[in-house]
């Protein structure tokens, strides 16, 4: 009887290889002055290249948290319990700075270097990304209220992974969480009704309901109520400094389209005990460092995400055969490639470039374009990751709908970015805020792009449009979105002009700004040289 399953033309494993060996990424860690940390890049890239760290990944979102209220015996513990491999990521990260390193040790380049520890790692697995975002980004902020900042901030930027529910004082490091949203503002923060009433001893006892707080196993968190003063921020840990318990109570997590491994919750504030930070009535400017750094990991979870989605695709058409040759070999799929690949590196660049603006925190110029360049690539950047994670899954055809390919997950995890510390809309209109009440980033913002005058006439011509957009102030509101998209593609296209490879900058210039490209990915114009491009995602 003749054989049934012989198995031929199928892909060989992606492992075993280093995810750190991308071309752009490594370009724009030397640009920041962060050179430095390449060894340690490199290092954590050959780790998440192995099968065991695909494994991690893999096992935390089909296994995933569960909350526990309560004991056997009744007892409230609001617990969440997460598969062991939860706690390998967690440590890899934390060991590594992703979380803090750069506030302990604030050398040339530290919040770059850390930027594209970032990028590699949350290749492996995006989800535990967000509490190690989150504590990266409360730090600036907790700094509002010095006396808070030194009993924590040590702890928070340690490389230490202390998991489980202890006095912070007593543990080797701490995650900060965040709890800001509500459920009838959402994006709204000043419609919160948590109220928070001053105690006459220094803190202030919190009740109401937040909708969705971040990482509910985190140690501390920022959260916004309204005081006596106004909306206020507030941190509150989730064991008081007596060693009892705080009134933080986790209602149930959140059943999510992605980011399954990571535990986000509604909780309820029965009377919690927390500290103010910054002035009462100003809590939303005490957090807007916060909401920066934040929306700079949005940025730069989205560019990881499509420089994983375009290797993958590279990956795979390398080695299927269809129709006689390699799928790589196919010019239409050369073109989807190339494609995939020109937004990838647009990604990585912009994010790597906003990542060496936050190590100049001392420069008014760098500060002001970093307001602006975040808004508008926070936007555009994390827009462009679900269509970019679709057209990445339909290079593998039917092979990439199903799981095991880890397409699928990719595909969930796309369009989260683009949702928190902001959707596009409330993105787009921040732009146009930071515009109008910081009139020194527009100008700080040309001047970054003006860098490339000369370099290509197409981008010349883009950046020239987008000048005339801003005169017309009409209806400005209602063409956000295309205006703050303008904005975005020349920022990319002028970095890529003067430090992206040649056959990158030309393509993206004869497609973004040239009119000759579809609505589609795989729609480029001709004479682009999509081998060079596509082989900057190929591994090796």
């Amino acid at each position: 009887m003749p054989a049934t399953h012989e198995v031929a033309n199928q892909v060989p494993p992606l492992v075993g290889h280093d995810v750190a060996d991308d071309p752009a990424l490594l370009a724009g860690l030397e640009r920041a002055g962060a050179g430095w940390a390449a060894g340690e890049l490199h290092e954590l890239g050959r780790l998440a290249g192995t099968e065991q760290a695909q494994e991690w990944g893999r096992l935390v979102n089909e296994n995933e948290p569960v909350l526990r209220t309560h004991d056997r015996y009744g007892h409230r513990v609001d617990e969440v319990e997460f598969h062991p491999y939860w706690h390998e990521l967690m440590t890899v990260a934390t060991a590594h700075g992703l979380h803090g390193t750069p506030w302990r040790d604030p050398r040339e380049g530290a919040h770059a270097a850390r930027a594209a520890k970032f990028y590699v790692w949350g290749q492996v697995e995006a989800g535990h990304s967000c509490p190690i975002s989150m504590t990266y980004a409360a730090v600036p902020a907790l700094r509002a209220n010095p006396e808070l900042a030194a009993r924590y901030e040590p702890l928070l930027a340690t490389t230490e992974y202390d998991f489980g529910l202890r006095e912070p004082s007593t543990k080797r490091g701490l995650l900060a969480g965040m709890s800001m949203t509500e459920k009838q503002g959402g994006s709204d923060v000043r419609a919160n009704t948590t109220t928070a009433t001053p105690a006459g001893d220094g803190s202030y006892t919190l009740v109401g309901h937040k909708w969705f707080t971040s990482a509910p196993m985190c140690d501390v968190f920022l959260t916004l109520a309204q005081a006596p003063g106004g909306l206020s921020c507030f941190l509150l840990p989730r064991v008081l400094p007596d060693g009892s318990r705080n009134r933080i109570l986790l209602q149930r997590l959140k059943d999510k389209l992605g980011n399954r491994s990571n535990a986000s919750s509604e909780i309820e504030y029965d009377g919690a005990v927390g500290w103010l930070v910054g002035e009462e009535g100003r809590g939303v400017r005490t957090i807007i460092e916060m909401v920066n750094n934040t929306r700079l990991d949005c940025t730069l979870g989205s560019a990881s995400g499509m420089r994983l989605g375009a290797v993958r695709a590279v990956h795979h058409a390398t080695h299927r055969r269809a129709f006689g040759k390699a799928l790589v070999d196919q010019p239409l799929m050369a073109n989807v490639l190339a494609d995939l690949v020109l937004e990838s590196e647009a990604a990585t660049t912009v994010a790597m470039r906003l990542a060496a603006a936050g190590d100049r925190r001392d420069d008014e110029q760098e500060q002001a374009f970093r307001r602006l360049g975040l808004a508008v690539s926070k936007y555009w950047v994390c827009k462009r990751a679900p269509a970019h994670a679709a057209e990445a899954l339909e290079c593998f055809g039917g092979n990439g709908y199903v799981e095991e390919s880890g397409m699928p997950r990719l595909y969930r995890e796309a369009p989260l970015s683009s949702i928190w510390e902001g959707s596009g809309n409330v993105a787009a209109l921040d732009a146009l805020r930071a515009m109008g009440r910081q009139p020194e980033s527009v100008a700080a913002f040309f001047a970054e792009v003006e860098q490339a005058a000369g370099g290509d006439t197409r981008l010349d011509d883009a950046v020239d449009r987008v000048r005339k957009e801003l005169t017309d102030l009409d209806g400005i509101e209602y063409r956000a979105r295309r205006l703050v998209e303008a904005m975005a593609l020349v920022l990319q296209g002028s970095l890529l002009v003067r430090h992206g490879h040649p056959a990158v900058a030309d393509a993206f210039c004869a497609s973004r700004f040239g009119g000759d490209w579809g609505v589609a990915f795989g729609t480029l114009p001709a004479g682009v040289d999509t081998g060079a491009i596509i082989e900057r995602a190929a591994v090796r």
